[in-house]
């Protein structure tokens, strides 16, 4: 099949090290001691250990050819709708070992008998894998149809030549089975029924010479012999040849014993001898079918993926991706209805929390190319620009997205900038770590490329900070035109909006109540109107007189802003002054709210009160 080896090809999306690490990807992949969901684990519904390898290797390098994904989501999408023969499909696949690791065993010279019977059992297992794929009327399950191989024969072979139950080692025997070779099976034979040979000479010699006595004993260093007793001596024939003599006995052999002692001491040997030559010409059969085994585990991988992916988009309500034809060099559009979080949606219904709220998401490259995404911690900003991500890789591996629609272009390269790390060992501090991936992207993306930034210029001065990310954002619209997604606390950045025609301002909305706070996790246009820092600091349980002192200094700082702008000149430039992630005007407004009594203002007062608020903002 010329597809079956596609993932291995170099023609796909780049994920480097540095998205992999914020799109947690990669660790950990497969440790179960991991606390967290792993997109990899979260759509990971895979039966064979093969097809759990090329999951990974789809994930690691989603394609970039259109017509691969579409013969893909066509397997996928056919198999959705079959829900009886999905299922039977991956119970037929069930139980199949890994094809590839037992070949690289034989071809190695390293498989065990129980190696060799496991391959057996797992080919016997493809017929049935056949037969459900011919119901299933995809052109992707139809060239994998024809590329699962039976090796009927193989298998017959296999189950000719070891026992069905075999031990581990070649050196315990019985490995072989009977009817392979005829000397093998007279020396198990001759082993098996050594106690009632030797009765049957020792009954035919007491005959012969008449005497009544007569034993056949053995021992570890005269080997076999027959005992005669004094008295009878002269009754021995001519033709015992005297081994050991006793006080009241005498000891001889024939030459019949001689020869059934060689036989019966080297019995064992040979037969360990034979299996293992038969054994080993056994391991070269199943290697010269090398090609042929590799072909079909590489089609069983793939079959077993198509279903996973086809079973997780059945049971999740995934939705089948369209892929946008646009010109070349066309960035083209990037549409998704109420998107989710693959991980974070199944960790929630897993911990019975409350359902995950989903959101759109739409980006061009003319009006649309840059979202600045503001608002408070804890309120989801993270989780929209990862699902944004995820979805996209999702769809370019090949998979249903977890959204209600998705039309999307090809994306060549995915850039995160998401968290904070060092390197204190080469010393990078935790903002040096973050420019240097900053810079990584603006000098590699392309304009069909999807960044995602959060919170870059955090990691020093607020003034410092601003700039780069103001300047940051004025290059990627100019000069790479990549499609992006920028969430930040910086609220001066909102104003580049209105100044370059394809940035755009969305906020993730937030309800104030009695109590505090309440995220709504819902993404929206326009910009936020403050940031809720403290609120979120009163969440994570920092102390009522921590709480109480921060916000007396916000309000000193905003009013002291506040009156030094009032008293400035017409015309005047105001000084530079430290910059803060809140809107200066709606905190003391909010508070001088909270402070009135509603139940005890006169009519007169209430419109002062409304007057003042007012003049102040």
């Amino acid at each position: 099949m010329d597809r079956i080896g596609f993932y291995e090809r170099q023609n796909c999306l780049v994920l480097d090290a540095v998205t992999v690490r914020n799109l947690e990807l990669i660790e950990p992949l497969f440790a179960a001691s991991d606390p967290g969901l792993t997109l990899f684990r979260s759509i990971d519904a895979t039966v064979t250990p093969m097809g759990k390898r090329l999951l990974r290797s789809w994930l690691l390098r989603p394609s970039i050819e259109g017509a691969e994904i579409e013969r893909r989501l066509d397997a996928v999408e056919v198999q959705v709708k079959e829900t009886v023969a999905r299922t039977e499909l991956r119970r037929a696949l069930d139980g199949i070992l890994d094809l590839e690791r037992l070949l690289s065993r034989v071809t190695l010279e390293t498989a065990n008998p129980r190696d060799v019977l496991a391959l057996a059992a797992s080919l016997a297992k493809i017929p049935a894998v056949r037969t459900t794929l011919e119901r299933l009327a995809a052109e992707r399950l139809r060239t994998l149809h024809r590329s699962v191989d039976e090796l009927g024969d193989l298998r017959q072979h296999i189950a000719n030549t070891v026992v069905p139950e075999p031990p581990i080692s070649l050196a315990d025997g019985g490995v072989i089975a009977p009817g392979i070779d005829r000397e093998l099976d007279e020396l198990r034979d001759l082993s098996r029924h050594s106690k009632q040979f030797l009765a049957e000479i020792e009954q035919r010699e007491r005959q012969r010479t008449g005497i009544g006595s007569l034993k056949v004993k053995f021992n570890s260093i005269f080997g076999y012999y027959l005992e005669v007793s004094k008295p009878n001596l002269h009754l021995a024939p001519a033709d015992y040849e005297r081994k050991q003599t006793l006080v009241n006995a005498e000891r001889f052999t024939t030459p019949e014993l001689k020869e059934y002692e060689s036989k019966i001491l080297d019995a064992q040997e040979k037969i360990v001898e034979i299996e293992r030559r038969l054994f080993t010409e056994l391991r070269i059969a199943i290697a010269s079918e090398a090609k042929r085994i590799r072909q079909t585990a590489l089609a069983l991988a793939e079959v077993d993926v198509l279903v996973s992916l086809a079973h997780i988009a059945a049971l999740r309500n995934y939705c089948r991706p369209r892929f946008i034809a646009s010109a070349e060099g066309d960035a083209g559009d990037l549409e998704i209805v109420e998107g989710r979080h693959p991980v974070i949606e199944q960790q929630e219904m897993a911990g019975g929390s409350e359902r995950f709220v989903p959101n759109d998401l739409y980006l061009n490259a003319t009006t649309h190319t840059i979202l600045l995404l503001t608002g408070p911690n804890m309120g989801g900003k993270s989780t929209y620009l990862r699902q944004t991500a995820l979805i996209v890789i999702l769809a370019q591996m090949g998979s249903f997205v977890p959204a209600r629609s998705a039309r999307l272009s090809m994306v060549d390269r995915v850039f995160t900038r998401i968290g904070a790390s060092d390197n204190l060992a080469r010393g990078r501090s935790t903002f040096m770590v973050e420019m240097t991936e900053t810079a990584a992207i603006l000098h590699t993306a392309t304009p069909r490329s999807l960044i995602l930034l959060d919170e870059v210029g955090r990691g020093t001065s607020t003034y410092d900070g601003l700039a780069i990310a103001w300047a940051a954002i004025e290059y990627l619209h100019a000069r790479v035109r990549a499609k992006t997604l920028f969430a930040t606390h910086y609220f001066e950045l909102t104003e580049l909006a209105e100044q370059l025609s394809g940035v755009k301002n969305y906020h993730v909305s937030v309800k104030e109540t009695g109590g505090g706070i309440v995220f709504l996790r819902k993404v929206e246009p326009g910009a936020a109107d403050r940031s809720y820092g403290i609120e979120v600091a009163k969440l994570a349980g920092l102390p009522n007189e921590v709480i109480t002192r921060a916000r007396e200094v916000l309000a000193e700082h905003e009013s002291a802003e506040r009156e030094l702008t009032e008293h400035l000149s017409p015309g005047a430039t105001p000084p530079p002054t430290q910059l803060t992630i809140f809107t200066p005007i709606s905190q003391p407004v909010l508070e001088k709210l909270r402070e009135v009594d509603l139940n005890r203002l006169t009519p007169l007062e209430a419109l002062n009160l409304l007057a003042e608020l007012k003049k102040e903002i």
